[in-house]
């Protein structure tokens, strides 16, 4: 089996951080998200991750020491983009094996073991599906209507859900899918998982796995902040942490970082490389590297790097990287 992790998107919902940073290589503490991803899959088999040339680079940092090899897609932005499907179809056509496909932004808390065995079971395409508990939140997604643990349909954000089970973007297909593949783009068809998803369970049987745990789509600043509470572990490499400042773990300071007067840290902040925080609280939210906060309150925030923010109180909101914001002395 060869394990894929899709991580070619350019997620636009994050924007502007994700700009100029991979989604998937966004951090929850000193892990990224595609470091979870990781964990749970190289069991399974070789890993291929499929992302951009925009990207590479970064994606080859990330890859050094891991038994990780890179399918490089050529586009530089979302315009140019592959998409999900066509995307897979490349890797799957390089490949012509049995896939664990996995996409690069999902967080969950639970092992994939038992969703492979049951793939090897029933020795058909597998898709893994989680009870949202709630039809309003289940039109976001793909949503399965199954009979006993068969898909017999699957259809993307539908106005009125056959059921609260949406797909989480795994899956575990048999070699022949390479080929259906192939032929689903050669039709020039919708570019999205979920639709081939549709199509594949119209042709062939398709199984439902569900799973119990937690899961978080990061596809919104709301969900990356809502996975940071659940995932981030507690770590401290700061250069310089006043005696009157206060730490509420969890929280991640990475080096060089100085926290400096009657600064609040946490609980639940990821500070970035040599950013400096001055008589400032931050909960709930991201600072990437090299951010400057004097006199500033930060919640449930992302600030991205080399920003200067002064005499303000953020809440909710994205700063874009290099911005200076403030309000007079």
């Amino acid at each position: 089996m060869k394990v894929v992790i899709m991580a070619g998107g350019y997620a636009t919902r994050l924007w502007p951080i994700t700009k100029t940073k991979a989604k998937p290589l966004l951090p929850i503490g000193k892990k990224k998200i595609i470091d979870f991803i990781y964990e749970k899959i190289k069991k399974f088999g070789p890993v291929i991750v499929s992302t951009n040339r925009r990207f590479e680079y970064e994606f080859r940092k990330w890859a050094e020491g891991k038994d990780v090899e890179l399918f490089i897609e050529e586009s530089m932005r979302e315009e140019e983009k592959l998409g999900a499907v066509r995307a897979l179809a490349e890797v799957a056509s390089t490949i012509r094996n049995e896939m664990l496909v996995v996409a690069g932004d999902n967080l969950f808390s639970f092992d994939l073991d038992d969703f492979v065995e049951f793939y090897k079971k029933v020795g058909k395409p597998v898709t893994a599906l989680y009870d949202v508990g709630d039809y309003e939140l289940a039109k976001r997604y793909g949503v399965a209507e199954l009979n006993d643990l068969r898909v017999v349909k699957f259809v993307e954000k539908p106005a009125d859900p056959p059921s609260t089970l949406v797909g989480i973007g795994i899956y575990a297909f048999p070699s022949y899918v390479c080929g259906m593949l192939s032929e689903y783009v050669g039709d020039e068809r919708a570019d999205n998982l979920g639709d081939f998803i549709g199509w594949l369970c119209q042709r062939d049987e398709l199984y439902g796995y569900a799973f119990q745990g937690n899961w978080y789509d990061i596809g919104s600043p709301d969900s990356y902040l809502s996975a940071l509470r659940l995932f981030m572990e507690h770590s401290v490499e700061a250069e310089e942490i006043d005696k009157i400042a206060k730490i509420i773990e969890p929280v991640t300071i990475e080096k060089g970082a100085k926290i400096v007067g009657r600064s609040i840290i946490g609980p639940y902040a990821y500070i970035g490389r040599d950013c400096l925080i001055e008589n400032s609280d931050v909960c709930d939210s991201v600072l990437f590297d090299n951010v400057v906060l004097r006199r500033t309150k930060v919640w449930r925030s992302i600030v991205d790097e080399k920003c200067e923010i002064r005499n303000i109180e953020l809440s909710a909101s994205i700063v874009g990287a290099h911005a200076k914001i403030q309000r007079g002395d």
